[in-house]
């Protein structure tokens, strides 16, 4: 990089007719740094990370939401990554730090996982959107279907409905423009065990009745865990995970209204429990499992969606089984809940960043 004082002091020694010519030196290099200065990857800073909860055996796979002026969190309570049964739990909290119970799902002889957690398009309803398995003991599950239930209160919540074919997996949907939309990949039995996963995009209005918008959406290297935003223009970006033999990295779908045609890009890293928020200056922010010399951690990163790139600015406090994070912008900052087991056992935590942007 140029010395802008050096540049300053050379105009000392400079002949009169000189000063112009050098002057002019002094405003292009001024120019060029700024132009360096903008293509460094803007940071954040952590300014909190408090546990929320540890009660359960295995307390993991978390989402959040912001709903009548509560935070809501979301996860799953179990015996071990795997189970025979397992349920969901919701908490909820005025302010992010004192959190208390606020809803239990549970249904006898399914391990209910990876719970979803978001405000209905009529915008007077949470919804709850999950997988259940069913399995022998630690086995692969023999039987998978998504399934949903619905609040509106955050107390109160309606019995488990079965959502989607059986055998996908729906992992996350999104609300735009009164539809919401998902990416259900195949968890058959025989796909599992071969790591030949496909991914389906659905659609429906009232988020249980569900239609096929692209049935082979994406097919190589075992995608898996899709999360789909919207830009305002429409434009729909998706984050999606691979667990391949052939490629782990993942990728980056763009696609316009219908979204029927879609263009990918390689990430170039492994990104597990992929999530990501547009925030108020226009970066897109993302979280999710990166592992480095076969240590998993949880980062948050910038994802450049022109280039295909995810940046990382911040790794949380994180280690062993971790990730799965639920992400809200509120309040000038960025309020992500994450599981971790960095503290003896698989715990649920809530970060606090601030973006120095700002």
């Amino acid at each position: 990089m140029y010395d802008i004082k050096q540049v300053f002091d050379q105009v000392q020694y400079h002949r009169w007719f000189q000063i112009p010519l050098m002057l002019s030196m002094v405003v292009l290099l001024i120019i060029d740094h700024c132009s360096f200065a903008s293509e460094t990857p803007p940071n954040f800073q952590m300014i909190r990370n408090q546990k929320i909860w540890d009660q359960g055996a295995h307390n993991a796979f978390t989402d959040l939401v912001w709903f009548r002026d509560r935070f809501f969190c979301v996860f799953r309570e179990g015996e071990g990554h795997v189970s025979q049964e397992a349920n969901i739990r919701i908490l909820s909290s005025p302010d992010g730090s004192d959190w208390e119970p606020s809803g239990l799902l549970s249904l006898e002889g399914y391990d209910l996982r990876d719970p979803k957690i978001d405000v209905h398009a009529d915008g007077k309803t949470l919804m709850v959107l999950g997988g259940g398995a069913v399995r022998k003991g630690n086995e692969p599950a023999s039987k998978h279907h998504s399934f949903v239930s619905l609040s509106t209160d955050g107390k109160e919540w309606s019995p488990i409905e079965w959502v989607a074919e059986e055998g996908q997996w729906l992992w996350r949907i999104t609300w735009f423009k009164e539809i919401a939309y998902g990416i259900a990949y195949d968890v058959r039995p025989e796909s599992r065990s071969q790591r030949k996963y496909g991914t389906t995009l659905l659609k429906s209005t009232d988020g249980k009745n569900y239609t096929i918008v692209v049935s082979d959406l994406y097919h190589e290297s075992g995608p898996t865990e899709a999360t789909l935003r919207f830009a305002p223009d429409g434009t729909c970006y998706c984050l999606q995970r691979r667990d391949g033999k052939e490629s782990n990295t993942a990728l980056l779908g763009v696609s316009q209204p219908p979204y029927t045609n879609w263009q990918w890009k390689d990430l170039g890293l492994y990104y597990g429990g992929p999530d990501f928020i547009q925030i108020p200056d226009g970066r897109w922010i993302a979280a999710g499992r990166i592992i480095t010399d076969k240590v998993a951690k949880t980062v948050v990163c910038e994802l450049n969606v022109a280039e295909g790139k995810l940046i990382p600015l911040v790794t949380l406090p994180s280690g062993g089984d971790n990730s799965y994070p639920g992400m809200v912008w509120h309040d000038g900052k960025l309020w992500i809940s994450y599981y971790s087991s960095h503290e003896d056992k698989t715990n649920i935590y809530l970060a606090v960043l601030s973006s120095t942007q700002q």
